[in-house]
């Protein structure tokens, strides 16, 4: 019990030092980049040049005109498997460039 009281607090430490230094935007970004990492496959990843979150727009350039085709029919189960990875409501918009 103890120990559990003491995660608890470190949790909320953490959370609170975040809060404070508003850190969280850069938290979300950096986030945001290994979600995209880990949901897409090694084809896209080699093909992804940026991934860079700005408000609640995720902007991911890419160097396959191809692939930024293909991707662009499937922004919005993308957007959901991004905020699902991330267990938050994040990401609203995809740009492909």
């Amino acid at each position: 019990m103890a120990k559990e009281k003491h995660l608890h607090s470190l949790s909320e430490a953490l959370n609170e030092f975040i809060k404070e230094n508003k850190l969280q935007k850069g938290i979300d970004k950096v986030m945001v980049r290994k979600a995209w990492e880990k949901i897409m496959d090694n084809g896209v990843n080699n093909y992804t040049t940026a991934v860079e979150l700005r408000n609640d727009t995720l902007f991911v350039s890419l160097s396959s005109s191809v692939l930024r085709e293909e991707l662009s029919h499937g922004k919005s189960r993308i957007i959901d498997m991004i905020n699902e990875e991330l267990n938050k409501d994040l990401v609203k918009n995809i740009v492909l460039r």
